[in-house]
This record gives C-alpha cells, sequence and structure tokens, in this order.
C-alpha cells in the first residue's frame, strides 16, 4: 500500500512540472499569421518567428516566411532542427537532399542561429538533390541535417514553418 502511494505521488509531481512547463494550448489565429506576412517586403525573403514554447524535452516554434522570386534565394542545412512547412499561398520547386554549394557557417550569435534555426549552414545553391514543385496546401517535413533550397518559385510563396528543436536552442518567444 505505501508503495502505491508514492508511486501515485510521484506520478502527480511529475504531471505537475509539466503543467508547468507550458501551457494547455497555445493558439494562434490566422489573423496574426496574416498580419506578421504583412510586414514582409513584396521583393524580399522574410522568416519571421511568430512563437515558441518548450514542450516537454523539447522546444517548439512557428513561423512565417514570404518568398519572392525577385530575391535572391541560398540554400541552407539545420544541424538539430527539424522543420515543416506548410505552403498558404504560391508555388515553387523546393529541392532536399543534396550538397550545399559552397557551405558557409552562420555565426553562432545571428539571429538565424538564436532565433530562426539553431546550428546552420549556408549555400549559394543545393546540388543533386531531390525537386519537387509545391504548392497551397502542400506540407513538407525537412528533417535535421537535411540541405532545402527553392531552385525557382513562381512570383511568390508565403508557408507556415513549424520548427521542431530537441535541444532547445532558440529562443522563447
Amino acid at each position: 500500500m505505501r508503495k502505491a502511494i508514492f508511486g501515485v505521488i510521484a506520478i502527480l509531481g511529475v504531471l505537475a512540472a509539466q503543467s508547468k512547463r507550458t501551457a494547455p494550448a497555445i493558439y494562434i489565429t490566422g489573423s496574426d499569421i496574416q498580419t506578421t506576412l504583412k510586414k514582409a517586403p513584396a521583393d524580399s525573403v522574410t522568416d519571421q518567428a511568430i512563437r515558441t514554447i518548450t514542450v516537454g524535452n523539447l522546444n517548439v516554434g512557428l513561423g512565417v516566411v514570404h518568398r519572392s522570386a525577385k530575391a535572391p534565394q541560398t540554400s541552407i542545412m539545420h544541424d538539430e532542427l527539424t522543420e515543416i512547412y506548410h505552403v498558404l499561398s504560391g508555388s515553387g520547386t523546393l529541392v532536399t537532399g543534396g550538397s550545399l554549394v559552397k557551405p558557409e557557417r552562420f555565426p553562432a550569435d545571428s539571429a538565424t542561429v538564436k532565433d530562426l534555426a539553431g546550428p546552420s549552414w549556408r549555400g549559394t545553391v543545393l546540388e543533386n538533390g531531390v525537386s519537387r514543385n509545391i504548392k497551397a496546401g502542400d506540407v513538407v517535413i525537412i528533417p535535421a541535417g537535411s540541405g532545402h533550397w527553392f531552385s525557382h518559385i513562381d512570383g511568390a510563396i508565403d508557408y507556415e514553418v513549424m520548427r521542431v528543436d530537441p535541444g532547445k536552442l532558440l529562443s522563447l518567444k
């Protein structure tokens, strides 16, 4: 009986600790997403973090990206972070896998590392990857360590990006 009571107390302690770490749910409205997207200059590539929270043993972030075909597109690869893209509008050709051309490490103190993607590499393009045309409604999961690059954009593309950060490297927002 004593073991059962200690077991229940231990389980309640774990549940109480978990409830202090995260809210029951975080709501981000469609209006919040559209307002954030409207802040992006039309002819740019803009990645904006909306919210990053701790969920158990990892951080999870949500951001929005606007990419104009008029802006230079570079390839990127994140060491530890998995990204999930949900295309909101527009279309383009996303290349994944392969090798970054002329890879360069992002500085550790850069906003990209601290707020968006954790330790990462960028390159000019991506060679020998898999090309896919993506459009509004599509979802793409890009595992950590997989390079990615838009080789072509039809005008502009906007997408939500969910970031799964097991190393808790991203700043909470």
